[in-house]
């Protein structure tokens, strides 16, 4: 991470000579400029700069979109103020020369945080978590699939016919690991060297499938890392000729996708306020814990689109896939939504809803209202499932399709409350025109099946 006089030394000796702000979209893609760092540092730190406001309002195109009440042509799309967040600044150690910062998103006319904007919607249940006197601390599992196709080679292809870094399961395998420290050790140094301290790489399940995990902060922060992730992942991936992919479900079954695994847990004076001596299942913990927990799953379907933003993602819920498909929580259990993991100061709540496709600032949103209302409500988590969840019929599953998800987001009055009418209209309009859009779309699969034989 770099302080301002850090960069200005850094500037004068010729090691940084660009610095690009930016902020998050809708989709969780960083959007934003390349400033020269002179410049950078004589005016744009202090006043930031101006995005056109289309930018919360496209579809993965780039297309305006109509419908939304936010920016529009009736509107005429304005600016919207990119405010520098300086406590991000850090160097972009994967770029030449570069550094790095985020900014919130603020509107123009009224002068105050766009409450649409993904960073602001966290930050909101943050001040409500603080509120009640709770720091949020917070990490997010991300899992992606690696290609020696580069990007421009797969697009070409058509994302067809893509060549797997491996060529076997490779779940915890050194050998295989190995093969591709080309690439993951070049991540793993970039990511240390930029603000983004690493714990571990390891591969999973899939072919070609990685995972490399950064401490955990809390949870605005977090979010922050994880977007400074995906971002470097990909640029070195570009730079090596390969290509990476955070799909929710890349490949038909039996491949297992890729997911987002949300930790939680709430602090007070220093000290974990889930730990305490009630005894839940087989866990001690406190009132804040099975409450928290018991919001959290209580309100699943009605934020399952900061979960799972995409009609892959919804792709990835299979039974026995390593993706959750029932609500249920259970100890140390893979097969469970909602995992319990470790005790005392280390116990913490893991979703493994979320696919790596999810929105981070969206998703941990939606898991901090959650839990927070299952504390003021003192909602009761039902009890504890032990077994193979994916064989439990009877328990509540997971929607099955983005539709589905979008319909119980907007009737959602619990949603509406935590976030507001707008930011519910918002990011439904949004799921809806990525849902007519696939609607409308002809497929591969559709030409296989019946361009002969219909």
């Amino acid at each position: 991470m770099l302080t301002l006089e850090e960069l200005r030394r850094c500037v004068q000796a010729g090691e940084i000579d660009t610095v690009l702000v930016a902020a998050t979209d809708h989709i969780g893609r960083l959007i934003g400029k390349r400033f020269d760092a002179e410049f950078f540092l004589e005016t744009v730190h202090d006043h930031g700069t101006h995005g056109c406001d289309y930018l919360l309002a496209v579809d993965m195109e780039m297309t305006p979109v109509p419908g939304f009440r936010f920016a529009n042509w009736e509107l005429g799309y304005g600016d919207f103020h990119m405010i520098p967040d300086l406590s991000t600044l850090r160097v972009a150690a994967w770029l030449d020369r570069s550094a790095l910062v985020l900014c919130d998103v603020s509107s123009e006319k009224t002068h105050s945080l766009v409450h649409v904007a993904p960073r602001t919607i966290l930050q909101r249940q943050i001040e409500r978590a603080q509120s009640m006197g709770y720091e949020v601390m917070a990490a997010s599992e991300l899992e992606y699939y690696l290609f020696e196709d580069s990007y421009r080679s797969a697009s070409e292809k058509g994302y067809a016919g893509l060549k797997p870094a491996a060529w076997y399961l490779e779940d915890y395998h050194m050998l295989q690991g190995m093969r591709e420290e080309k690439y993951t050790g070049a991540v793993r140094r970039a990511l240390a060297a930029s603000g983004v301290p690493v714990e571990n790489s390891k591969g999973e399940f899939g072919m070609g499938q990685h995972e490399v995990n950064v401490r955990y902060a809390d949870v605005l922060t977090m979010a922050d890392r994880h977007v400074v992730y995906k971002q470097c992942l990909k640029e070195v991936a570009e730079q090596q000729g390969a290509s990476v992919t955070f799909m929710a479900k890349p490949f038909s079954p039996p491949q297992a996708g890729s997911s987002c695994h949300l930790h939680l847990s709430l602090w007070k004076d220093g000290h974990n306020a889930f730990a305490g001596e009630q005894r839940i299942g087989p866990v001690l913990g406190s009132d804040e814990f099975r409450w928290f927990l018991g919001g959290w799953m209580a309100h699943t379907h009605d934020v399952m689109p900061f979960y799972a933003p995409t009609i892959n993602s919804y792709k990835r819920y299979e039974d026995g896939s390593w993706a959750p498909t029932r609500i249920a929580w259970s100890y140390d259990n893979r097969t469970a939504g909602y995992r319990v993991v470790g005790a005392g100061s280390s116990l913490r709540i893991e979703c493994r809803i979320p696919g790596a496709d999810c929105n981070p600032y969206l998703a941990f949103a939606a898991a901090l209202a959650s839990g927070l209302d299952g504390i003021e409500q003192c909602t009761e988590p039902p009890a504890i499932f032990q077994g193979d969840v994916y064989q439990a019929r009877a328990l509540p599953r997971v929607p099955y399709t983005l539709g589905a998800a979008t319909d119980s987001f907007a009737s959602s009055r619990f949603a509406t409350t935590v976030f507001g009418v707008d930011v519910v209209e918002h990011y439904a309009h949004a799921a809806r025109v990525e849902q007519s859009q696939f609607d409308a779309a002809v497929t591969d699969w559709e030409r296989k099946r019946y361009f002969e034989r219909i």
